[in-house]
């Protein structure tokens, strides 16, 4: 059989995607559905390229007894309590950064990093990890099938599998046992016009070390704060261009 021709041909991922897109009103569990929210607007408008989300910690703010942007988290994606510590996800951790050459040492919060390049997309045999036209990198629970090789392959350590029945779901942050999750950038809340849940509770807490917005946006508060003082991507080496930046590290 004859190869079809260039223009009509669908790039792999593309043709997966597409196809896992067309089950996000599947149930996931009983009284539970993906709402549109995992691939576009909840009012129906796209997630568009001209807005690309991301967060700006600086790790001088941050205080390394402080556990609110975690507890948070917790809330807010329904498993702040009953969950065994070894069984907890890992969608953000305090992390302690070292300086090799001087031993100062920095604390700072650790989550996916939602990469303009994101090796954990690359490896996804079903397309279940997926990255919206605005950056936020997701999880598709229905084309998940556990295998893990986006847990290997994550350079910072942000997913976590899902071991145990889940119970007690949140209709927005639906949940699944033998999936694998991570920081999603609370992306019900943000598709509402909201921020995340961690960024939230560290201003509230006083100590404003994390902000969240466009980084597309030159007048947006994070890209002023970018170019008003120095800050970096943990292992900027790997050319990854994570949407999260630090100051003070």
């Amino acid at each position: 059989m004859s190869e079809p021709p260039e223009s009509t041909k669908v790039p792999r991922r593309t043709a997966i995607g597409a196809g896992v897109g067309a089950l996000a009103g599947t149930a996931l569990a009983p009284g539970f559905r993906l709402i549109q929210v995992a691939r576009g607007r909840t009012e129906g408008e796209p997630a568009s390229s001209s807005v690309r989300w991301g967060m700006l910690i600086d790790t001088g703010r941050c205080d390394s007894g402080c556990t609110a942007c975690i507890d948070a988290c917790g809330k807010e994606n329904g498993f702040e309590s009953g969950i065994d510590l070894r069984q907890r996800p890992q969608w953000i951790r305090k992390i302690e950064i070292k300086q090799v050459r001087t031993g100062r040492s920095t604390t700072a919060p650790m989550m996916c990093q939602h990469c303009a390049e994101p090796p954990c997309v690359d490896v996804c045999p079903t397309g279940a990890s997926f990255k919206r036209a605005d950056g936020i990198v997701l999880v598709d629970r229905h084309a998940c099938i556990g295998c893990r090789y986006c847990m290997m392959a994550c350079p910072y350590h942000a997913r976590s599998f899902v071991h145990e029945p889940v119970t007690n779901q949140k209709p927005d942050v639906p949940r699944g046992k033998g999936t694998v999750e991570s920081c999603t950038f609370c992306v019900h809340k943000i598709d509402r016009g909201g921020s995340p849940a961690c960024v939230q509770a560290c201003t509230d807490d006083g100590h404003h070390a994390m902000v969240f917005g466009d980084l597309n946006d030159p007048t947006s508060e994070i890209s002023q704060r970018v170019k008003a003082a120095a800050s970096t991507a943990v292992r900027a080496d790997l050319e990854l261009d994570p949407a999260i930046r630090y100051q003070g590290i």
